[in-house]
């Protein structure tokens, strides 16, 4: 949001001395709600109005329009891109327009850092097990590129919950706490239980049989008896991470 903020004031700032006139000025400003790329409308202002950059969804995108969507976000000034559901060609075709991306296969994410905020707040990622590693990422990842501290314990689900020990003193001094599992998802109420912060339970689609892919995980966090448990959808690493964040930093 900074590198926005601070570009705005720039120019508002070369009008005041002259060296920009005013028309030029009203001509940059048009372009900034959104750029018109045709197959897609790119907003540039999310992260002026949210504090949270527009992110990329990769699926159902060829490797030519994520590219072009993630150049425009870049000229557009976001402090952060970043791209989800990113198959090798995905991230293959944004290293070709940003060569100083980063990525991550498992999680499936790339992403540019050009201007994150300071951190501010601490977020505390605990999951179930290890197949909930690629949610546990993509929600570390957001995090972080709007700007907060995070820690992660993974594989302390409720099967062995003794191991679940070493991650309190996390759990307790987190502002926010963000629970991925999938299975019966009962991790999410034991941890609801303990965390003086607000608890995100992320279900995943891990599991077997029954599991039904998530929504047995779903469905048992949403009925949870912690009052203080939210949930976002099945794998929803992005949404996650960026509530998370919003709290921990005390909401910009």
């Amino acid at each position: 949001m900074a590198g926005l903020r601070d570009d705005l004031r720039d120019l508002l700032e070369d009008v005041r001395v002259g060296t920009t006139s005013p028309d030029d000025a009203l001509e940059r400003l048009s372009a900034l709600p959104f750029r018109d790329l045709g197959f897609a409308r790119v907003d540039l202002h999310r992260e002026l109005r949210q504090g949270a950059p527009e992110a990329v969804l990769a699926e159902g995108k060829t490797p030519e329009q994520i590219a072009r969507i993630f150049s425009a976000l870049l000229d557009g000034g976001a402090g952060s891109v970043l791209a989800t559901r990113a198959d090798g060609d995905a991230r293959a075709a944004i290293r070709a327009v940003a060569p100083e991306a980063e990525e991550d296969a498992l999680a499936r994410c790339v992403w540019v850092a050009r201007g994150v905020p300071e951190p501010r707040g601490i977020v505390a990622i605990v999951s179930a097990g290890t197949s909930d590693g690629p949610v546990v990422r993509e929600v570390q990842i957001r995090a972080e590129l709007l700007g907060t501290s995070v820690v992660v314990h993974e594989d302390v689900g409720v099967a062995g919950v003794h191991r679940l020990a070493t991650a309190l003193p996390d759990v307790e001094r987190a502002d926010c706490v963000v629970v991925v599992a999938g299975m019966d998802g009962a991790l999410a109420s034991l941890v609801g239980g303990l965390a003086r912060g607000a608890v995100i339970g992320v279900p995943t689609s891990v599991g077997y049989g029954s599991a039904h892919g998530g929504t047995t995980a779903l469905n048992a966090m949403l009925a949870s008896c912690a009052a203080g448990l939210a949930v976002v959808g099945i794998d929803d690493g992005l949404g996650a991470g960026t509530i998370a964040a919003r709290i921990a930093r005390g909401r910009d």
